[in-house]
Formats: structure tokens, C-alpha cells, sequence
């Protein structure tokens, strides 16, 4: 049976792969694992539970309450904020554990549960088997005054919202700047515009009117397109796109240009250095990340410490090292000074703060990182989990390895949250990366299709 948990949580089509039933389930399970001994002198356990836009996300942020309550955990319903938020409460809040529902950049009809413990981290993956095996296991309801209350706070948006500011250290920091923020219709739409403005900024806000249907919706860090003609049409000084959960943030300079997550952690690993805040005078970054990234970070005497795919991992090498920043090039950013998992709003504020302290353009700040050419395919209608295991595509991996050299490399992985082959490829021309990883990218269809 196929494990249960991704590498964000559980996700799927919401009402068809992801119920109500299974929601309550699982926050029930949750609840057994990360809930039995309330560690703040509660009554008893605690969860806060938190949501983006998404229209599903009303059915089962109530399937969600109702298992954490029947469970005997006291529920606060914080509402829709952003992914980040939501596990900078959990530690603000000294709650027990914490959920999140949002299937981050995915289309609308998805939807995701994630789990935070104490302390607002994700969880390592023998606590999501826990949880997953607790599901099957009898359970004793409590019944009276032994059961959960829900009850919903007034104050979680403006309590985030003052942590965001807080974090450059002093007020107006980003006065005179000119930014844009594209909120995909997402978490962020309220708070992202309201952290930029308190820091001073002219901000202007697009795709920042959620529906519950239009998250997403051709718009954020998945499709910035409209932000680069924004930008460029508004004369910014730069641009910033959120997915729908704001836990991953990229930019845009002035001319319109991509700078993508590698560029992000080469900028603030740079200020963080000048301050003596770079942490062991390394950065955190998984194997996806652009070798370019590494090169950079060499030439300043920075290390790159290299993880398996997902921001947690980041986290965990993090967590275990004490390093202070970590990331992915998709825009997964940790700053672990301020938070414990990606979070795009602060990221986009550290970056802005960047160009106002430094008086260089976004564009000359992100050239210290010179991007090798890369070429990224998704192979569908492919099994998964049989990545890794065929003979021949593992032998043609190899083979192209063995051609690139130092050059380039390539990395075949199972996407973690979607069903689906990544087949990436970097080498010292455009086309050579491109020919390599069609090649690999064919030869993964043909042996791996279902």
C-alpha cells in the first residue's frame, strides 16, 4: 500500500482523494500521536487549525475540528492565513499541534493536510508513519467535559503580521521602494500588502482578491508573467510572486527578469554574511538547486550543504547544524532566525530591505549568481515509484553523467507531491542540457509508463 503521507503532508482532489472522512481520521490519529501530554499546563491538548482560500478548505477545515474535538483537543480556528503563519502561531500560541490546510501551488480542486508539533515544525516522517498507523487503531472517545471546544481568534492575522514587521529590525525600512506584490489569490493577499506598507513601501497589490475559486489561477509564483509586465509597466523598483499558501516567494527586477530561489538565497546568504548572521558560514539547499549556487557561495567562502528535495529536509539539516538559512530554487526560503519553515511574505521583505539598504537594483544584487543552463522536464503518465529501480534508465542516467562531467549533472527524482517524474538536467550549453534531458526524459516514458 502506498504510504499515505508526500513530502508536504497529504494531498489530493479534495471530495474525491481527499474526504471529510479522511480529514477527521487523520486529525484524529494526529491528535493520539502529537496530543497526548499537553506540554503548556492546558486542560488538555491543544491544536490551532488554519486554512487557505480554497473553497474546499471550508468542508474540511470543519471535518478537521470536529476529529480534533472529538478527540478531546481544544481547537482555535485562526482562519485563512498563510502556511507560515499558521507554524509561527503554533509556537506563539503554545499549542500542541497545529494544521494547515492548502495544497500550496496547486491547481484549485486540490487540497493538502499538513501537521505541525510543538514548536511549529513539520514532521519528520516516523511521526506521519505514527499518525498513519494510529488511523487503524481502536480509540476510546472521551465523552463530557473530557471533550475539545472550538473556539476562533480575533487577533492571529494582526499577531503574524507585527512578527513580519519586526523582523527587519526597525521601522520604515523599505520607505521610498517601490514593489509588487502578486498574491496568487492566495493566504498572503491580506497580509503580504499589509507587511509592506507598516515597512514603508509603495506597494501595489495584484491577483489579491480570493474567491475560493481563482487561487492560483494563472497568477503567483507558478505563473509570474503578469508581475514582470507590472513591473516593468509601473516603473517598480521590483516585484514579488506568492503561491497560494505564501510559503514560497520569487522575485522580479526592474527589467522584468525571473530571480529565482537560488538567486534569493545567494542575496540574503550575502547580507547575512556582512551582518555575521550566516550561521557556520553556510547555506542550505537541496539537490534541484542550480550548481551555479554552489560556485557563487564558493567564491565567498560560503558552503552549500546539499539535501533530499522539500523544504523540511532543508529545516532538519538546518535544525540539526543550527545553519540560519536554507531553500529551495522554487522559493522555498527559511530563515530560521524568524521562522521555522518557508515563509515567502518575510522572504520578500528581507530581499526588499537588501536593495534599500544597499542602493543596487534586484537585477545587480542577484548577478553575484551565474545561473548554469538547466533543463526541467515532468514526465507523466509514469509509475512513480518504479523511479530508481529501472535498470535502463538508471543506466542511462549514468551515461549522461558520465558525458557531462564536471560540467553538469542530472537528477531523476519522483515528485513528492504530484504523480509524476522530474528529469533534470544541467550542463555547460542550453541545447546540450535540453537534447540530454529529452533523452532521459523519452526513455523514462517508455520504461516506466503505466
Amino acid at each position: 500500500m502506498a504510504r499515505l503521507f508526500g513530502t508536504d503532508g497529504v494531498r489530493g482532489v479534495a471530495n474525491q482523494d481527499l474526504t471529510a472522512e479522511l480529514a477527521l481520521d487523520l486529525s484524529v490519529a494526529a491528535a493520539h500521536v502529537l496530543g497526548e501530554a499537553g506540554a503548556f499546563g492546558h486542560r488538555q491538548p491543544t491544536a490551532l487549525v488554519a486554512r487557505d482560500p480554497r473553497a474546499s478548505g471550508e468542508f474540511l477545515e470543519a471535518a478537521v475540528c470536529a476529529g480534533l474535538a472529538s478527540a478531546g483537543v481544544d481547537v482555535m480556528r485562526v482562519g485563512v492565513i498563510p502556511t507560515p503563519a499558521a507554524a509561527y502561531l503554533v509556537n506563539e500560541y503554545r499549542t500542541d499541534l497545529g494544521v494547515m490546510l492548502s495544497a500550496s501551488h496547486n491547481p484549485m480542486p486540490d487540497n493538502g493536510i499538513k501537521f505541525f508539533q510543538r514548536g511549529g515544525v513539520k514532521l519528520a516522517d516516523d511521526l506521519e508513519d505514527a499518525i498513519e498507523a494510529r488511523m487503524e487503531e481502536p480509540w476510546q472517545r472521551p465523552t463530557g467535559e473530557r471533550v475539545g471546544r472550538i473556539r476562533t481568534s480575533t487577533d492571529a492575522v494582526k499577531t503574524y503580521i507585527d512578527h513580519l514587521v519586526a523582523s527587519l529590525r526597525q521601522d520604515k525600512t523599505l520607505s521610498g521602494l517601490k514593489v509588487v506584490l502578486d498574491c496568487a489569490n492566495g493566504a498572503s493577499s491580506k497580509t503580504g500588502p499589509t507587511a509592506f506598507r507598516e515597512q514603508g513601501a509603495d506597494v501595489t497589490a495584484i491577483h489579491a482578491s480570493p474567491d475560493g475559486i481563482n487561487i492560483n489561477d494563472a497568477c503567483g509564483s507558478t505563473h509570474p508573467e503578469k508581475l514582470q509586465t507590472k513591473v516593468v509597466e509601473l516603473g517598480a523598483d521590483l516585484g514579488l510572486a506568492f503561491d497560494g499558501d505564501a510559503d514560497r516567494c520569487l522575485a522580479v527586477d526592474h527589467e522584468g527578469n525571473i530571480v529565482d530561489g537560488d538567486q534569493v538565497l545567494a542575496i540574503l546568504a550575502l547580507g547575512l554574511q556582512e551582518d555575521h548572521r550566516l550561521a557556520s558560514n553556510t547555506v542550505v539547499a537541496t539537490i534541484m538547486s542550480n550548481l551555479g549556487l554552489t560556485l557563487a557561495m564558493k567564491e565567498h567562502d560560503i558552503h552549500v550543504d546539499q539535501t533530499k528535495v522539500g523544504d523540511r529536509y532543508v529545516l532538519e539539516s538546518m535544525n540539526a547544524n543550527g545553519f540560519s538559512l536554507g531553500g529551495e530554487q522554487s522559493g522555498h526560503v527559511i530563515m530560521s532566525e524568524f521562522a521555522t519553515t518557508g515563509d515567502g511574505v518575510l522572504t520578500g521583505l528581507h530581499v526588499a530591505a537588501r536593495v534599500a539598504r544597499t542602493g543596487k537594483t534586484l537585477k545587480d544584487l542577484a548577478s553575484v549568481m551565474k545561473r548554469l543552463p538547466q533543463s526541467l522536464v515532468n514526465v507523466r503518465g509514469v509509475d512513480k515509484l518504479r523511479a530508481g529501480m529501472d535498470p535502463e534508465v538508471n543506466r542511462a542516467v549514468a551515461d549522461a553523467n558520465q558525458k557531462l562531467g564536471e560540467t553538469g549533472r542530472v537528477v531523476l527524482r519522483p515528485s513528492g507531491t504530484e504523480p509524476l517524474v522530474r528529469v533534470m538536467v544541467e550542463a555547460a550549453t542550453q541545447k546540450e542540457a535540453d537534447k540530454i534531458c529529452h533523452d532521459l526524459a523519452t526513455i523514462v516514458k517508455q520504461r516506466l509508463a503505466i
